[in-house]
């Protein structure tokens, strides 16, 4: 049958479950037990043993299969923790409970109550002797769902999705395992879990374009933040020496296999810390997120294997173009020499581009996608970390740090600027390249540089990415196979 002539079946039977008596959706059934612990409790039950059980188990779930025998009929029962196989007959369940049954399509949910026992091919399997029609499906689960190649349609439709294929469940659960994780990982360490606004006056803390709402009643505009930062910042300065916080960003960019216009940070930031002790600080946290998540430290990553045990490379970003270029050292040094050769590589760059804005374009066209093990990138040009502490060493860097695991960034993290005056220099100079077209330059923040004149200690601080760190750790190949809702471009009439 086509899909609408289904849809009529199916609220056809809902009305003669009315006609037998059975509300329309009832809610007075309390399952007891959950299908995997059943099957765990039971794996060793010999068929002699379960026939002395008196005791009986009672689950609820959506029914996933049917085969129908007359008079008896088996089923596939899903609940939030797996399959188990339940067999209705007409002498054991009773003639209305029956009667019931016969109205139940793939896709309903039902209560079941009964004793255990083996079918001839050992399967356990429930014999129901009660058995409680809870929710009707009037619309068919579709058929070969299960590897689906219209992927956009299982996003859109991640209800189906998590209900026919059990590794999406599985990513999911992983990721929630994977956040209990991060909290229990900072906590003891002493770091305080807070929350700071969603709603910014000021756009800071990233060099990202942002969305804009308008609040009615102080008709004022806002914008959803791009970054905690710079109130995560505001707390230190307050004597919150080590904080974390684990929310959702919005930057009103493109979407594609690595980016979703809303998504999960972690940011965390330690009062008297260099950038030096947040990379052995990240390192540890993703080995021991592999070690509960995953159960090891050699993960597989689409055709590579990544080692994510400690320690990890950490090469400067000017280094990195060399190595990958075959450009000499000296050569990625001179801004004249650079940029020609950005040119002859068709990388764009803009006329009067600062050096360092050169090199990082550079850099992530040429190099990024090649730095497949877990790789610190050191060393960046102050132009483009408007909020990172200056090198002692060379004052056109700021100790800075990004970390790229399997050709993407994972992680940013810096020394934290605390100089109020250079901090305001920089957002000045932020505003000039504002003014010159860039519309994601950094805007002057006048409340933060006042709260940094109040003294903030020497701090580090840093961000984690951790839909793309649930992507590596599931093996997914893109952001939208781990965001249950991922935003989606509008459905096509």
């Amino acid at each position: 049958m086509e899909e609408h002539e289904q849809v009529t079946a199916r609220r056809n039977k809902l009305a003669e479950l009315r006609r037998l008596g059975c509300r329309a959706y009832p809610n007075d059934f309390q399952p007891r037990d959950l299908a995997a612990d059943v099957a765990a409790k039971h794996a060793d039950s010999t068929a002699e043993v379960l026939e002395a059980d008196a005791s009986q188990v009672s689950i609820a779930g959506r029914l996933m299969a049917i085969r129908s025998f007359g008079k008896a009929a088996f089923a596939q029962l899903q609940d939030r923790s797996g399959r188990l196989q339940i067999y209705v007959t007409r002498a054991d369940s009773g003639e209305d409970q029956f009667a019931v049954f016969r109205q139940l399509d793939l896709g309903d949910i039902v209560g079941v109550e009964g004793k255990l026992f083996r079918t001839r091919t050992g399967e356990l399997t429930i014999l129901v002797e009660r058995l409680c029609y809870l929710a009707k499906a009037l619309r068919p689960l579709p058929e070969k769902w299960h590897g689906l190649q219209d992927v956009e349609l299982r996003y859109r439709q991640r209800s189906l999705d998590l209900l026919v294929n059990p590794e999406v469940r599985r990513v999911f659960e992983r990721r929630a395992l994977m956040l209990q994780s991060v909290r229990l990982f900072f906590t003891a360490r002493g770091f305080l879990e807070v929350e700071t606004p969603m709603m910014q006056a000021i756009a800071g803390g990233a060099l990202a374009r942002p969305f804009v709402t308008h609040h009615n009643a102080l008709d004022i505009d806002l914008y959803l933040r791009i970054a905690p930062e710079l109130y995560l910042k505001r707390l230190v300065v307050g004597g919150l020496d080590r904080v974390f916080e684990l929310n959702r960003n919005f930057r009103n960019e493109g979407v594609s296999t690595q980016h979703n216009p809303e998504f999960t940070m972690l940011e965390f930031y330690q009062a008297y810390a260099t950038y030096e002790d947040m990379m052995a600080l990240t390192e540890t946290l993703v080995a021991e997120l592999a070690t509960e998540v995953v159960g090891a430290l050699r993960i597989p990553y689409g055709d590579h294997e990544i080692d994510l045990t400690p320690p990890w490379r950490r090469v400067s970003m000017k280094d990195a173009i060399a190595e990958q270029t075959g450009l000499a050292r000296d050569a990625v040094d001179d801004p004249v020499r650079l940029r020609a050769f950005a040119e002859e590589q068709g990388i764009p760059v803009t006329v009067g581009m600062p050096h360092g804005k050169v090199a990082v374009e550079i850099f992530e066209k040429t190099t990024e996608a090649t730095l497949i093990q877990p790789t610190f990138i050191v060393e960046y040009p102050v132009e483009v970390s408007p909020l990172a502490r200056l090198s002692d060493d060379d004052p056109s860097l700021v100790d800075r740090f990004e970390l790229f695991i399997a050709g993407r960034e994972l992680a940013n993290g810096f020394s934290e600027l605390n100089d109020p005056t250079d901090q305001r220099q920089r957002f000045e100079a932020q505003l000039e390249a504002r003014r010159g077209g860039d519309d994601e330059a950094h805007a002057m923040d006048e409340d933060y540089v006042r709260a940094l004149e109040y003294g903030m200690p020497p701090t580090a601080g840093e961000g984690i990415g951790i839909d793309r760190l649930v992507m590596l750790l599931a093996n997914a190949a893109s952001i939208r196979d781990v965001i249950l809702f991922p935003q989606m471009r509008p459905e096509r009439p």
